[in-house]
């Protein structure tokens, strides 16, 4: 079999001409949750901080900017479900960047898809995915290291899909043709019908292992005290060095020899039960034997080096969501995170009930948010 370098190697990546930042300098929420009309003014400030109790509407605005980035939102929800009631059922999210460029994304009532636009011309989601890149991470990420192999793999699948706009599109597919090929066994259809699923099922199943390793080798090159690596039937293929082609054909090899005994989806081995793993370096252990804390200052670090990776693969500064992103860190940890942050010089949203957590956070603009009402308004600047 033809043989390759070690693709889980960490790469080098040329020179990019200057560097290109977006800043959000006005956001406006309507009826998108519990605000019926949110106005916020960054005053050009390259930390945006949101602060106030629970329920108050804070990660709301940060769910707002990752819809308006592309994204189906950092919740996953549908869009009848974020839209307030009493609006109608529908939601609009507008804003202007430091460019002056006007950026917006609107569900009518009755739509099952909402629109985007971009200095009012219309623009699809990967429009505007290309316009206002994000990364984030909610409190839901804070367990990421010893929940299920399938949150980790649609975590680290989100972060491959910053590059691929094809790639979660892909791991849907491979899904449903699992579920398709399932169902024809099971009832017995034509073998030739399940021949062409098979063939489909080993063509993308090794596009979406090979999307994952070059990922884990590129992220590697920007993390110092973390590694990350993937586990799986044809990832680990890849990483012995064998060419895609003999990878699909081994894998088409093995669903039809697995035909007779196997007619349920998660029976089949393959990318949809892949795992990945992150190891402390400096602790020499794997991350889910750390403590809390540490696997929070971990998961900050792959988001901060997915962020560099970011900027190196496409010459753009991602916006940083940080949701409740403080949680766990003493003041040490907390000044040494805003410090590193600043060393990105992306512009970072970031939520939290205590204002004074934030007190160290240089050049920042802090924004008070109570009861989802107009009154999200600047209460104090840093700088």
């Amino acid at each position: 079999m033809q043989r390759t370098a070690n693709p889980c190697m960490p790469v080098r990546f040329r020179p990019w001409p200057p560097d290109f930042t977006v800043m959000i300098e006005t956001l406006v929420l309507t009826d998108f949750r519990n605000h019926t009309m949110c106005r916020i003014k960054t005053h050009n400030r390259s930390n945006v901080i949101i602060v106030g109790p629970n329920g108050a509407g804070k990660t709301a605005i940060l769910e707002a900017l990752s819809i308006l980035s592309g994204d189906r939102g950092m919740r996953g929800a549908q869009m009848t479900d974020v839209a307030r009631f009493n609006g109608g059922g529908g939601f609009s999210i507008f804003a202007t960047t430091d460019d002056d460029t006007e950026l917006s994304v609107v569900f009518n009532p009755g739509d099952t898809n909402r629109h985007g636009r971009i200095d009012g011309d219309a623009a699809t989601l990967v429009d505007l995915s290309a316009q206002l890149p994000m990364v984030w991470i909610t409190p839901r990420e804070d367990r990421l290291f010893v929940d299920s192999a399938s949150d980790r793999r649609a975590f680290f699948d989100r972060l491959v899909a910053s590059f691929d706009a094809n790639h979660s599109g892909r791991v849907a597919r491979f899904t449903k043709l699992l579920s398709e090929r399932a169902i024809a066994l099971k009832s017995g259809r034509d073998m030739r019908w399940v021949d062409v699923l098979d063939d489909q099922i080993a063509s993308v199943a090794t596009t979406i292992a090979a999307a994952r390793i070059q990922y884990a080798g590129e992220i590697n090159y920007f993390l110092q005290n973390a590694a990350v690596s993937v586990s799986g039937m044809l990832e680990q293929m890849l990483i012995d060095g064998h060419s895609h082609g003999d990878i699909e054909r081994t894998y088409r090899e093995y669903l039809g020899n697995t035909r007779e005994i196997i007619a349920d989806k998660m029976t089949v081995d393959g990318v949809h039960k892949s795992d990945f793993g992150v190891f402390n370096k400096q602790l020499n252990l794997p991350a889910h034997l750390t403590s809390t804390g540490q696997q929070k200052t971990m998961l900050l670090e792959l988001i901060l080096a997915h962020a560099k990776l970011l900027h190196a693969r496409t010459n753009r500064k991602p916006i940083i969501l940080l949701d409740e992103a403080v949680a766990h860190l003493d003041t040490n940890a907390r000044k040494k995170l805003f410090t590193e942050l600043g060393e990105t010089d992306a512009q970072i949203w970031a939520t939290g009930i205590d204002a004074d957590n934030f007190n160290d956070v240089p050049n920042a603009v802090f924004v008070a948010c109570r009861d989802g009402e107009i009154n999200n308004i600047l209460i104090g600047e840093q700088e």
